[in-house]
């Protein structure tokens, strides 16, 4: 292997051709078999790896690599620092025009174990035929469930949560929802936690094929967490325990209806000095101490905003807004998820904040009734990055600064050619290791217009 290329993907020269091959990493000797061979590109499937890399060692988590949750569990956390620096360095080097210097490296997660606040696991069978699990989706494998007891990347409270709602769902004799036939009734189970105030959220996701003993499910959730109360060693307390009912044919978590089976449908999380209120289903980001070294670089890059309207599209749950707000004349934030908008508003409310306002819906379609004129725009868009017809319309306040955060380089890359092309500078790039383990990355732009 020669190189790793963002996301993860290594690269082996086979007769002078590269390949790709997620997983494998740089100094590796490995098995692969070809999967994909065209005139512009080569892929492979990772079989094993014959001889491991010098920097490599023994993986923390006895899921990894059969789970296909994490990449780089062998690898130490600054040398995992490192390559992805060195990813997206090489993913930008030729797509970047300035002539000065902008990029400013990357900063690691404050924690690189038990970092998630959610997890969305999956009910399946273990192999084809085999018994009820509950987890991850095997690495190559698009049925069999790797049931992640001990997985590393979340707390001991959602480790336990998992065992107990595995017992009692293998305790009904219910079978899961077949992809194919469209079958069955357990779906994922999804578990959100609060790091600073402890809070837990439960919902099993089902179909509407059964109706089994719920008041079971309860009582196995709470004697995962005892008492509810804050009895866990992980400090975690249930918030709520919920039931959505799913019955969509695709493999996604789709809320047709939701019952409170305890407590409430919402939980609390606080990011520096401010409390959000955050629903099962609405956009929060999944590691929160994390999260407040990417707000916080986020505010730097923002700079001075007294006096000033800011623009913040793909707003979630008013985060980034409610950083700003104090310090800015107005912010207005647009978000496509109802739920989220909300929040967002009810968090305006509890923080005391009432020079921000949400607007729900596509930001293609919405920035067209934005009657404000903004001195500052915030793009913080979902992985594809900005709808091609929506960007023209965001080029067009002309604004001369836009601040943009990017959850995949790639869809980055190619908003970056449009940004550049319209007159804007990358002034300052930087990268924030939200995800530990795996291939994920967020990065951090500031663009400048040129004839400001």
């Amino acid at each position: 292997m020669v190189r790793c290329d963002y996301p993860g993907k290594g690269i082996a020269l086979v007769n002078e051709r590269e390949v790709g091959i997620r997983g494998a990493l740089p100094g590796q000797k490995i098995a692969f078999r070809l999967t994909r061979k065209t005139s512009s590109r080569c892929e492979g499937l990772l079989l094993d790896v014959k001889e491991r890399a010098q920097a490599e060692r023994e993986s923390d988590c006895p899921h990894f690599p059969d789970c296909g949750g994490c990449l780089y569990r062998t690898l130490p956390y600054e040398e995992e620092l490192r390559m992805k620096e060195e990813q997206i360095r090489r993913l930008m080097d030729g797509t970047v025009l300035s002539d000065r210097p902008w990029f400013e490296g990357i900063h690691g997660s404050p924690d690189y174990t038990g970092y998630r606040n959610k997890m969305e696991f999956t009910f399946g069978d273990a192999y084809k035929g085999g018994p009820l699990s509950l987890g991850m989706h095997k690495s190559g494998s698009f049925y069999d469930i790797v049931c992640t007891q001990n997985c590393r990347i979340v707390d001991e409270d959602f480790r336990k949560i998992l065992s107990a709602v595995l017992n009692y769902a293998q305790g009904t004799k219910l079978p899961y929802f077949h992809r194919l036939t469209h079958q069955g009734y357990f779906r994922h189970l999804l578990i959100r936690k609060a790091v600073y105030t402890g809070e837990i959220l439960v919902d099993l996701v089902t179909t509407s094929q059964a109706d089994p003993d719920l008041q079971a499910f309860t009582e196995a959730v709470l004697s995962a967490v005892p008492d509810g109360k804050g009895g866990s060693s992980s400090g975690g307390r249930i918030a709520g325990i919920l039931h959505t009912v799913n019955d969509s044919v695709a493999d996604t978590i789709h809320n047709d209806r939701t019952e409170i089976l305890m407590g409430r449908d919402f939980f609390y999380e606080k990011l520096l000095g401010l409390s959000f209120k955050i629903t099962p289903f609405s956009f929060f980001q999944t590691n929160s101490r994390g999260a407040e070294v990417l707000y916080s670089l986020v505010r730097d890059y923002v700079g001075s905003t007294k006096d000033k309207v800011v623009f913040d599209l793909y707003s979630g749950t008013g985060t980034i807004a409610q950083i700003l707000a104090p310090v800015a004349k107005h912010v207005t934030g647009v978000e496509i998820v109802p739920e989220a908008v909300e929040a967002a508003r009810e968090n305006a409310l509890q923080n005391g904040l009432d020079n921000c306002s949400f607007i729900c819906g596509d930001v293609l379609k919405m920035i067209d009734e934005l009657t404000e004129r903004p001195d500052l725009i915030i793009l913080d868009p979902p992985r594809e990055g900005i709808h091609p017809k929506a960007m023209p319309k965001i080029l067009a306040f002309g604004v001369e600064r836009i601040v943009y955060v990017s959850c995949k380089a790639s869809s980055l890359k190619r908003d970056l050619h449009l940004l550049q092309a319209a007159g804007y500078r990358v002034e300052r790039m930087s990268l924030v290791d939200m995800f530990p383990g795996t291939g994920h990355i967020e990065t951090i732009v500031l663009l400048q217009k040129l004839n400001s």
